[in-house]
């Protein structure tokens, strides 16, 4: 799936923002972006996925994962805001962090044939994911604004005591809710944001010196480390690939390079 930061579109793939559901994006991709090459990499998101007529959840990833890992021949989603889904999925984000999983697997089977047969009901998928979304949302507990907090300061880049220090918690008790809202600490979500900073920049065309920089990397050489960890490749071949091929091919989660 393309990555939060100005993503490209490309033949066979198309999103938009949810109407209805705060911070979430809609996307659909035809049946080459499930079985392609190149690995899916982590951005912070989980996704609500409808794939050849099953529901599924995308958890939220911690190192790039195969392109082809949930098979199949076209792909919806629903693509939430990081710390958005566990209230609507009703599972503690930790649990499902670098898993693909059924629905069936999270929610009793009789409700996950229901809605199954009430998203196929619609013309496009996507809107019925919307619409189970914001349903899940609207009967379910208000969003929490520290989450939201957290994720904002994370992603403009402030450090894990800052950020503690902001909502009134201590950094263990930061890293405790972080799991559960977000799959992993404040920390690794924070290194995650940083990432797909620095990939938008580069797809931009700035050079590493002035990513790294641009992005808040101690260095280029930080940030040459922290995209092998990440996203498993280097700067060149990301912006290789990139140039190459003009976009980001959508995936079930996460950004995808076609290094």
């Amino acid at each position: 799936m393309v990555d939060r930061a100005d993503p490209v579109p490309g033949p066979g793939y198309e999103e938009r923002p949810s109407r209805t559901v705060a911070g979430a994006v809609l996307w659909r991709a035809g049946g080459a972006a499930g079985a392609g090459s190149g690995v899916v990499l982590p951005d912070g998101c989980m996704d609500l996925l409808w794939v050849d007529g099953r529901l599924l959840v995308a958890g939220p990833d911690t190192t790039p994962h195969p392109a082809g890992e949930v098979p199949g021949s076209g792909f919806a989603g629903i693509r939430l805001a990081p710390g958005t889904a566990p209230a609507l999925l009703g599972v503690p984000a930790r649990l499902l962090r670098d898993r693909r999983v059924e629905l069936a697997d999270l929610w009793p089977g009789a409700e996950v044939r229901r809605l199954t047969e009430r998203v196929a009901s619609y013309g496009d998928p996507r809107a019925g994911l919307e619409e189970l979304a914001r349903l899940r949302t609207a009967d379910g507990e208000p969003p929490d604004p520290l989450v939201r907090e957290v994720a904002a300061r994370l992603r403009a880049g402030q450090g894990v005591a800052a950020v503690a220090g902001a909502v009134g918690l201590g950094e263990r008790q930061l890293h405790r809710r972080s799991l559960d809202a977000f799959g992993y600490g404040p920390r690794t979500l924070g290194r995650i944001l940083r990432l797909q900073r620095a990939l938008a920049l580069t797809r931009r065309g700035l050079p590493p010196a002035a990513v790294a920089a641009a992005a808040g990397y101690a260095d280029q050489a930080h940030y040459t480390r922290e995209v092998r960890a990440l996203a498993g490749t280097t700067p060149g071949a990301y912006a290789a690939g990139s140039a190459g091929a003009k976009r980001e091919i959508p995936e079930p989660s996460g950004s995808r390079t076609t290094a």
